[in-house]
C-alpha cells in the first residue's frame, strides 16, 4: 500500500470510529463519503487488492436480494467485501472496500445512476444488469437516459470481464450485443405468462427500429419472450433458464435450473417470479465465478430474504408480513405475490416522498391495486403521502367506511395489527424509507434483531 493511500484509508476508518463511539450514526458510510471526496482514486486502488476481483450487482429491481443470493451462495468459497447495509453509491463501495481489509471478492450492490462511475473504478470481473423499470423519474429521468450510461459503461468493460444481461429486458439484453464474455439468463414458462403486457409496461418499444414488440410471453412488466415484427429484433437465446415453474404460493417458488453446466431442480423459499429473477442473475454470477451448481442449488435453497423485501414478523399472536413496493414494476408483482399466496384481510400501506424514495408519487396511479381491493377487508393508509394512497384508492371504488387514513407509520402499524384477530395476519406494504421506519419500530419492539446483527 503506497504511503499516501495509507494515510487516506487509516484517517477514514478513524473518522468511522469516531462516528460511531459519539452514537451519532454514519460509522458506515462516512468513511466512503471522505475517502471518495478527498481521492476517489483510492477506491480504484483498494479494489485492486481483491486477488478475486469484484463482482458488481445492478438493476432496478432485485439488486439487494440478488446479491444476498450470490453471498449466500460464494461465502464458503470466498471472504466478502459486501456491501450488505444498502449503501450503493460511490461513498458506500468505498466504505465497503476500506472495511474488508482481508476480503477476497468484493461483492457490490450499485445503484443504477452510480453504476458508470463504480465500472471505471473497480474494473469488475463479473457484471450483473438485472432490468431497467422506471424508478425516481425526479432522480434518473427516463429510462433510456439510463440505459445509455449503461451502454457507454458496458462499452468500457475489460474484454476479460463476463457482462450478465437479464434477456427478458429488451434494454438490457442489447448490451451484451457482440460481447463475447456474457452470459443471458431468462424466464422459459409460458404457463406463468400474463394474458397481456400491463398499462405500466415500460420498455414496449424495439430498441432498433421502435416498432412495437410483440410479446409471446410477458412475465413481469415489460420482462419476457418479445419480437419486434417491423425488423426481427427478438429476445436472444438463453444461456440460463428457469424452466417447468412451480409456484407454491408464499410459501416457495420450485424450478429447473438450466444453465451450460447442467440442469438442477431448485427450491428457493422465497414467493414470486421476481425473485426467480432474482435467482437466475445469482446463479449465472455464480457460474462466472467458478461455483458449482451444487453450490448454487445448496445456496438458493437456504436463502432469507433481504430484510424488507419479503418478511414475516411474529408480533405477539399476530404477524406481520412486509413486502417492499418502490415502483410499478415492483408494486405490481407484490400484488400478484399476494393474489396467489392469500390477501390479507387488513393491509397497511405506507407511501413516502424522501430522496430515497422518489420526489414524484405519481406512479401509484400505475399500479395494479384493484385485485387487492377486491378482496381486502379493510387498508389502512400512512406514511407523508397517506392523503394520496388515499385518494387512490377511493378512485378505484374502495369503500370509505374500510379506508383509514393515519399518517404516523407508529400508529398505523398498531391500529392495523388491533384489527387483525388473534392468530392472523397483517399485510404491509411500504415504500423504501417507511419499510426502514417501520422495521427499526419492530426492533425498538424486541419483535426482530437489527438488520447488522443479522447480518454479521
Amino acid at each position: 500500500m503506497g504511503a499516501r493511500l495509507k494515510v487516506e484509508t487509516s484517517a477514514a476508518r478513524l473518522v468511522g470510529r469516531l462516528s460511531r463511539a459519539a452514537g451519532r450514526g454514519g460509522g458506515t458510510t462516512l468513511p466512503g463519503k471522505l475517502l471518495w471526496k478527498v481521492d476517489p482514486g483510492a477506491v480504484d486502488a483498494l479494489a485492486a487488492r481483491l486477488p478475486a476481483g469484484a463482482a458488481v450487482v445492478s438493476a432496478t429491481n432485485g439488486k439487494t436480494t440478488t446479491s444476498a443470493m450470490l453471498a449466500r451462495i460464494l461465502g464458503a468459497r470466498y471472504r466478502l467485501a459486501w456491501n450488505n447495509s444498502g449503501a450503493n453509491l460511490a461513498s458506500g463501495v468505498a466504505s465497503t472496500l476500506l472495511a474488508a481489509t482481508d476480503a477476497e471478492l468484493g461483492l457490490l450492490e450499485v445503484d443504477e445512476f452510480a453504476l458508470p462511475e463504480v465500472m471505471r473504478r473497480v474494473q469488475p470481473r463479473v457484471v450483473s444488469l438485472g432490468n431497467l423499470f422506471r424508478d425516481q423519474l425526479d432522480r434518473y429521468g427516463e429510462l433510456e437516459h439510463v440505459a445509455e450510461r449503461w451502454r457507454a459503461a458496458v462499452a468500457a468493460l475489460p474484454p476479460a470481464s463476463t457482462l450478465i444481461v437479464n434477456a427478458d429486458d429488451p434494454l438490457v439484453a442489447e448490451l451484451a450485443d457482440g460481447r463475447d464474455q456474457s452470459l443471458r439468463f431468462g424466464v422459459d414458462d409460458p404457463r406463468l405468462a400474463r394474458p397481456a403486457l400491463q398499462h405500466a409496461a415500460d420498455s414496449k418499444y424495439c430498441v432498433r427500429c421502435g416498432g412495437l414488440y410483440h410479446y409471446v410471453a410477458a412475465y413481469v412488466g415489460h420482462l419476457g419472450d418479445y419480437r419486434c415484427p417491423a425488423c426481427g429484433h427478438a429476445r436472444p437465446p438463453l444461456d440460463i433458464a428457469a424452466r417447468s415453474i412451480d409456484l407454491q404460493a408464499l410459501d416457495a417458488s420450485v424450478f429447473d435450473l438450466v444453465t451450460p453446466a447442467g440442469t438442477a431442480r431448485v427450491r428457493l423459499p422465497l414467493p414470486g417470479l421476481y425473485n426467480i429473477y432474482n435467482a437466475l442473475a445469482a446463479a449465472a454470477m455464480a457460474l462466472a465465478l467458478d461455483a458449482s451448481l451444487d453450490e448454487i442449488v445448496e445456496g438458493l435453497g437456504t436463502f432469507t430474504a433481504a430484510f424488507g423485501r419479503f418478511e414475516r414478523i411474529a408480533a405477539g399472536d399476530r404477524q406481520i408480513l412486509m413486502l417492499l413496493i418502490k415502483n410499478p414494476a415492483g408494486a405490481n408483482e407484490a400484488v400478484r405475490t399476494l393474489e396467489e399466496g392469500g390477501v390479507p384481510a387488513t393491509l397497511v400501506i405506507a407511501l413516502n416522498d424522501r430522496v430515497a424514495d422518489g420526489r414524484d408519487v405519481s406512479w401509484i396511479w400505475d399500479v395494479d391495486f384493484e385485485p387487492l381491493l377486491d378482496r381486502v377487508e379493510h387498508i389502512v393508509a400512512c406514511g407523508e403521502r397517506a392523503a394520496e394512497l388515499a385518494l387512490r384508492f377511493t378512485y378505484a371504488d374502495f369503500p370509505s367506511s374500510q379506508l383509514e387514513v393515519i399518517p404516523d407509520l407508529r400508529e398505523a402499524l398498531d391500529r392495523g395489527l388491533a384489527l387483525v384477530p388473534p392468530g392472523g395476519e397483517l399485510g404491509v406494504l411500504p415504500t423504501y424509507t417507511a419499510m426502514l421506519e417501520l422495521r427499526a419500530i419492530a426492533v425498538a419492539r424486541g419483535l426482530v434483531r437489527p438488520f447488522w446483527e443479522e447480518v454479521s
